[in-house]
């Protein structure tokens, strides 16, 4: 059946992109911004971003990519282990899923509390005289005010415009100075700020990022450029390009009465009507150490820590909790919905299909566990059943995977996608990409299959060990989206536990649903795209609040 627009959702569409021209224009949800090589995209059409990271990351965390929407390209651009580990991966080769069962995430890990409520969590590592220091805050852009949009990304900003005692960019110019390095990231979930220090300057960091936790100085000459530099962001990597925009009305139809259908970078005009005192309050309601968690990781002792963050953020008084993180469930709406995009810029087009299904902290039991295999059935790299049977078997793609997102607060994302080979049709790529799922929903998985999944997986669990970074990302992203440390600490162990059945299972009740469709198009695409392939405005009935 075609799918009715919610009005809410049509007009803003309209608004944020104009005219339709074949198909429907679409956007890319921001999960995450910072800073990452670049790197050629499947599912974009043109070249994007890419933070480098390592397995375990891309599928413990909720992904590293500029735009959620797009976070299926981590599973195809596969990052192998880190330099160093190659004999280390050799041995993995040999054994078998069980061999690394018993791998404990973060080795001999400790956490505490302070009496102002910062939750710090301590990760040693003494290869070499190095940490790593992040600060998380349990905040995201799905915890922005309604008309708010962006506003957790603008702060997230507007963090490095300086204090009274560290005014403008001193932090930086400092952390340049002893040869560090530093970033911060927005996702829907957490915002965090993090710098790679020498050992020795580990107690400096820690002042100066108290230090912006409580006293940030912001006046109107500070804001309305930085609010200008926003918008100039979200042109450049949402609204220029086609991958991005068909991400982001993806997720629009995903999440229609959910925060997650919303950009982190937030929509055009609402970032635009951004001022000082959004700011302002946004800061003082969430910057707090009552909502915030210390990692640290590297040459350090839980001791060492401890002393310096009392020192440090054991000064900074704790102020009201900011309020339950409370959203309303995502409704997985009826019927068949159908969004496409075509544009000349395009040179490599591609079909997505989506679901909403269970993250990790909205699972009952180990359905996420087992999401996370069936996702690596599906689309774990040249072996597996989408790579396999529409690639290697029938030749109508050049590539093809899957991506689940099962670190997020509420209820997630399972995506499969393609990019068709030559003289296959996106419509047809999406029939046979789904046909690959529903007999692994009907009939099951292999042994053979189970076995390669879990290896895959578990052997990422040992890589991570070597990566005070990864490690770092790992815990403040699990613990700030409602994980706990043994759940962290055991996930290998939850993983291996995981059976064929539980796969099948998973597949049967999450993926049954008719799925969001996304077809980017080129002008091959567009000249065979169904003359009726653009959605038509709904009448009052049809409307649906966000």
């Amino acid at each position: 059946m075609r799918y009715l627009w919610p009005r809410r959702l049509w007009r803003t569409l309209r608004k944020v992109h104009g005219s339709f021209a074949a198909g429907l224009p679409i956007s890319d949800r921001q999960g995450e911004t910072f800073s990452g090589d670049r790197t050629l995209s499947p599912l974009s059409g043109q070249t994007r971003h890419i933070l480098q990271d390592t397995p375990l990351a891309r599928r413990l965390l909720r992904g590293v990519s500029l735009c959620a929407g797009t976070l299926a390209i981590a599973a195809v651009l596969a990052v192998g282990p880190l330099a160093g580990s190659s004999a280390r991966a050799e041995a993995t080769q040999a054994a078998d899923a069980a061999a690394f069962a018993d791998i404990r995430i973060g080795g001999d890990m400790s956490a505490f509390t302070l009496d102002n409520g910062l939750e710090v969590v301590v990760i040693p590592d003494r290869r070499a005289p190095v940490v790593t220091h992040m600060v998380w805050y349990k905040v995201g852009a799905a915890d922005e005010p309604e008309g708010m949009s962006g506003i957790a990304h603008f702060l997230e900003h507007l963090m490095f415009k300086g204090t009274k005692a560290h005014p403008g960019n001193t932090f930086s110019q400092r952390i340049a100075e002893i040869g560090g390095q530093e970033n911060a990231f927005t996702s829907q979930d957490y915002t965090a700020y993090f710098q790679r220090v020498a050992r020795e300057h580990l107690g400096e960091m820690m002042e100066m990022e108290a230090d912006r936790m409580q006293n940030l100085v912001l006046s109107d000459e500070v804001v309305l450029p930085e609010r200008d530099v926003v918008l100039e962001e979200r042109r450049q990597r949402v609204d220029s390009d086609p991958g991005s925009m068909l991400s982001e009305t993806l997720d629009s139809m995903l999440f229609v009465n959910h925060p997650y259908g919303t950009p982190v970078i937030g929509w055009p005009d609402e970032i635009s009507a951004l001022d000082r005192q959004d700011a302002i309050a946004f800061y003082d309601r969430f910057y707090t150490p009552n909502n915030a968690i210390l990692v640290v990781a590297g040459d350090v002792t839980a001791d060492e820590v401890r002393k310096l963050a009392e020192e440090t953020y054991g000064k900074v008084p704790r102020r009201a909790e900011p309020g339950a993180r409370e959203r309303a469930k995502a409704q997985v709406l009826p019927g068949s919905r159908e969004v496409s995009y075509s544009d000349p810029r395009v040179n490599q087009p591609n079909m997505r299909k989506a679901w909403v299904v269970p993250s990790y902290n909205t699972a009952d039991g180990n359905g996420a566990a087992a999401l996370q295999l069936l996702s690596e059935v599906l689309g774990g790299g040249s072996t597996s059943r989408l790579y396999r049977e529409l690639v290697i078997d029938r030749g109508v793609a050049s590539s093809a995977g899957s991506w689940y997102n099962s670190g997020a607060l509420d209820d997630s994302t399972f995506m499969i996608y393609a990019v068709p080979a030559d003289g296959t049709g996106l419509e047809d790529l999406g029939k046979a990409s789904l046909d690959v799922l529903q007999r692994v929903a009907s009939d099951g998985i292999t042994a053979e299959e189970l076995e390669r999944a879990k290896k895959s997986l578990l052997s990422s669990a040992l890589y991570a060990q070597d990566s005070q970074s990864t490690l770092a990302r790992i815990f403040g992203a699990s613990l700030t989206t409602g994980g706990t440390i043994e759940e962290i600490r055991n996930w290998p162990s939850t993983i291996a536990a995981i059976t064929a059945d539980d796969v099948k299972a998973a597949a049967a009740a999450h993926l049954a649903s008719l799925p969001v469709t996304a077809y980017l198009r080129g002008p091959q695409q567009a000249a065979a795209a169904p003359a009726d392939s653009a959605p038509q405005e709904p009448a009052a009935a049809q409307e649906v609040q966000q």
